[in-house]
């Protein structure tokens, strides 16, 4: 997925190359983990360090020529020669380029809150201390996948309260739709943050996070799913207003059964609905096997839907539903694709509820919003070294800036425990090993646990 070359020596920045040199010289192994010290969720849904683990990091890794290249961008990044560490070579020479890590962490899907411990490193051969950290670049890459996945539950929970209060729960996988690939830096960013909302649902028109999730997380069925759909180009080629309604008619010749999603704003989103859909071609909607998705894409949603789903209302019909709201006809549907997070959310579908609108009328697309309007402040995600071993004897290592009392570090070698009111993080030698929700994922070049999608996916379950 990469535009270059890949060397692993190099995936990192650049201080990490210089930090061999700066350990204590009695040091044999380094030990560090990763957490979200807080941000934005409450909860955090884990997700991504295996397919970060298993893209870069397993299998044999480094080979001479990668040490010869490195050794060239050291020596010329950094103006003086003898940059590179010499253990690489041992990692070639002594492991066959495999990286010799331990890597444990929390089962991907499981449901943790801020502060506690998600992922520990360490070095297994004693020659190479300072390897530990050298991967905190390449593994705190998770908190895009995290972040997002935990942002994807929180508009699914939002979602699923007003689903439980005036519609249909079992509709839940569908209700939120990823628009995001163009709305991201690059494919691979569009494929793993991508898959990571896919944990929660199963609506999206990122392909790569598809194939992301076949390779790295064992999918043998498509994980997400999406319908044909217009854009503006589409309809705004036949011709202007005059001829928008022979795209809308086009697009039923093209699409005789199933579902498909329309654009309707590219002139006047309330004509569109009322005189053309609802009008020329309602007879032809309304005997279709299946449902035409409206889609407004301008204007204040707040404003737009409510008339939106009134026109289509008076046009096609509704049922008041068991719960007492009303329900379009199941010939149609509405799709709000813009300006859609995480407030929006909340804010559309609390406005449709007190105008008595079911949730099972509306589904959201989400873009840029969902896939890269957050960052790794977000959670405030950190990878920070807890433990070092001295000649044999582990000490604790801590951070504790007085400017700062946020970034305190935690000390020691960690575990994550759960007594039944949540999780907890607390020193290893205070608790049985069989109680730490730590478990290797990773070690010497090998990936030990190889978590499917389905069992990520039941962790991770809103609905039971």
């Amino acid at each position: 997925m990469t535009i270059y070359g890949r060397n692993l020596i190099l995936e990192t920045d650049s201080y990490k190359l210089s930090h061999g040199a700066q350990y204590p010289k009695d040091a044999t192994r380094v030990y560090s983990y990763e957490e979200s010290r807080g941000g934005q969720f409450d909860e955090l849904l884990v997700f991504g360090h295996q397919g970060i683990i298993d893209d870069y990091l397993v299998g044999r890794v480094v080979n001479k020529d990668d040490i010869e290249d490195a050794t060239w961008y050291a020596d010329n990044h950094f103006g003086r020669p003898g940059m590179l560490n010499s253990g690489w070579r041992r990692i070639v020479d002594v492991h066959g380029g495999h990286l010799p890590l331990e890597i444990r962490a929390v089962p991907e899907g499981t449901i943790v809150s801020p502060g506690n411990v998600l992922l520990t490193v360490e070095n297994t051969d004693p020659e190479l201390p300072w390897l530990t950290n050298f991967v905190e670049s390449l593994l705190l890459h998770a908190w895009a996948p995290i972040t997002v996945a935990s942002l994807s539950r929180a508009m699914g929970k939002v979602i699923l309260k007003y689903l439980v209060k005036n519609g249909t729960p079992e509709l839940l996988p569908f209700k939120l739709h990823d628009f995001g690939y163009r709305g991201v830096s690059s494919s691979e960013s569009a494929a793993i943050c991508g898959a990571a909302h896919l944990v929660t649902f199963k609506g999206t028109d990122t392909l790569p996070a598809l194939k992301y999730l076949r390779t790295h997380y064992g999918c043998t069925e498509v994980p997400g799913y999406s319908i044909p759909a217009s854009e503006h180009s589409t309809m705004t080629s036949h011709g202007g207003p005059d001829f928008e309604v022979e795209a809308f008619r086009q697009m039923l010749d093209a699409y005789p059964t199933g579902m498909f999603a329309c654009v309707s704003d590219s002139y006047d989103i309330y004509r569109a609905c009322g005189e053309l859909w609802g009008s020329v071609l309602r007879e032809r909607v309304l005997s279709r096997d299946g449902t035409l998705v409206v889609r407004p894409d301008s204007g204040d949603p707040l404003v737009v839907l409510p008339k939106v789903l009134d026109i289509l209302g008076a046009k096609f019909g509704y049922t008041i539903n068991s719960k007492g709201y009303k329900v379009l006809d199941p010939h149609v549907r509405v799709i709000q694709g813009d300006g859609v997070d995480l407030q929006a959310v909340e804010d559309i579908l609390a406005l449709l509820d007190r105008l008595g609108w079911s949730a099972d009328n509306i589904t959201f697309g989400c873009g840029g919003a969902l896939l890269q309007k957050v960052n790794r402040d977000t959670c405030k995600f950190a990878f920070k070294c807890s433990a070092i071993e001295r000649a044999g004897v582990w000490h604790d290592v801590q951070k504790d800036p007085v400017t700062d009392p946020g970034k305190k570090s935690k000390p020691g070698r960690l575990a994550l425990i759960n007594g039944g009111h949540g999780f907890r993080t607390v020193r290893r030698e205070d608790t049985l090993p069989s109680a730490d929700w730590l478990r290797t994922v990773f070690r010497n070049g090998e990936l030990v646990v190889r978590d499917n999608l389905e069992t990520i996916r039941r962790r991770a379950a809103l609905l039971p």
